[in-house]
């Protein structure tokens, strides 16, 4: 494959005129693969899934009523308990060296 000549994108003084610039030019001619920046985005809220548990009503009561101390829905609160138990959890084989988790997306 042919490398042609990347062109130097300009200044703009404005959105506007560069709004106005990218109409009547080819990004392509100012686009170098090899000086592409992986991005990062450390505020980006990761993906969630809707699931369904069923628990007993005693524990969704008592769920509740802790939530309700930390003045946090009772959800939430169970997603930090589940989180700080797989994090201990995972800590303690990962300890006794023998994790071997494979996560997929």
């Amino acid at each position: 494959m042919e490398r042609k000549n990347i062109k130097m994108s300009p200044q703009f003084k404005n959105e506007e005129e560069e709004a106005q610039f990218w109409l009547e030019h080819d990004f392509t001619d100012y686009y170098d693969p090899a000086k592409r920046v992986k991005p990062n985005f450390p505020n980006l809220k990761p993906s969630t899934q809707s699931i369904t548990v069923r628990l007993p009503k005693p524990l969704v009561r008592l769920l509740k009523l802790l939530a309700n101390e930390q003045d946090i829905p009772y959800q939430s609160l169970l997603k930090t308990f589940l989180d700080e138990k797989v994090k201990e959890k995972l800590a303690l084989k990962k300890k006794a060296g023998n994790v071997s988790l494979h996560l997929s997306k």
